[in-house]
């Protein structure tokens, strides 16, 4: 038989005083909850109850063994009840990890929100490039951007952002502004190894036609912020997704260009490892952030300015 059941058992008897009365607040028969009660006391080798025709009283053994019985019930239920909150109250350190343009400008604002909610959590954000093993990092959830590799982890899908042809007003007003795909090759065009399309700018032209432009220019980077940086300053063109030049369309710091021809999107998605018995501060996190980017991603605003 069960120890803690059997122990539950005998706290019931002997609070109520009863075998009959603790199995009716238990929900089963005089019979079991003698069973149990035996079973200890053949387990412990000593009686814990003076049984008679009239009533039930505790031992030495049995008082003593009751206090202690008691202590491990309470501890086992508060124990419960504090993992139990866990899953309905968010609280507690809230791993994630994130790129870093992504994480800078659009996770750490939502994180400061968020946590102005739910002030039981605590976050510990991890800034880093390429992909992190979520499982072996011990994070909660991890931002992924682009195609995401077959994996044993749960994808949600939080937005989708467009890549854009654009640089600097000023850029254009002295070097002129590309009219199809194949004018770039007369353009000084800034080339971000970090993700594609790197160097072959793959379009899609207004009637759904591919066209492949290999592009070149004076600066290449292994990640986006400086080319962005560089193009606002007059450098050269850029293919960026609209949540890292949103901003920059919106305040006519950049300009876009070749609308017509359509590049392929950027996913951005939340991964993490479970989805059964997802803990309350990693669901009202997702739920938070999802909102925020939802119907329309806030940082295409620039399309109705």
């Amino acid at each position: 038989m069960d120890k803690l059941t059997s122990m539950k058992v005998f706290a019931t008897v002997a609070k109520s005083g009863s075998f009959a009365a603790a199995a009716k607040d238990l929900g089963i028969s005089r019979a079991m909850a003698t069973k149990h009660v035996m079973h200890l006391e053949n387990a412990l080798g000593v009686r814990l109850l003076n049984r008679t025709t009239r009533r039930i009283s505790l031992t030495e053994a049995g008082a003593s063994y009751l206090e202690r019985c008691q202590q491990i019930l309470e501890d086992i239920e508060e124990t419960e009840l504090a993992v139990t909150q866990l899953h309905t109250e968010p609280q507690g350190l809230l791993r994630i990890s994130t790129p870093p343009f992504f994480g800078t400008f659009h996770l750490a604002p939502t994180i400061a929100a968020y946590l102005e909610q739910y002030p039981k959590v605590r976050v510990d954000l991890m800034v880093r490039g390429g992909t992190v093993d979520v499982v072996s990092e011990g994070l909660d959830l991890a931002i992924r951007l682009g195609e995401l590799p077959d994996s044993s982890l749960i994808a949600r899908k939080l937005a989708s952002s467009p890549r854009i042809v654009c640089g600097a007003p000023a850029y254009f007003e002295k070097h002129g502004i590309p009219k199809t795909p194949l004018d770039l090759k007369q353009h000084n065009c800034l080339i971000n190894w970090g993700f594609e399309p790197h160097d072959q700018w793959k379009f899609n032209g207004p009637d759904g036609e591919p066209i492949v432009v290999k592009v070149s220019g004076t600066m290449q980077a292994n990640t986006a912020d400086p080319l962005r940086m560089a193009s606002i300053h007059g450098l050269g063109i850029v293919v960026l997704p609209t949540y890292i030049v949103g901003q920059d369309l919106r305040k006519e710091r950049l300009q876009a260009v070749l609308e017509d021809y359509a590049l392929p999107s950027m996913d951005i998605y939340a991964v993490y490892p479970h989805r059964r018995h997802l803990s309350a501060k990693v669901r009202t996190f997702l739920d938070f952030l999802a909102e925020r980017l939802h119907p329309i991603p806030y940082w295409e605003e620039w399309r109705a300015a």
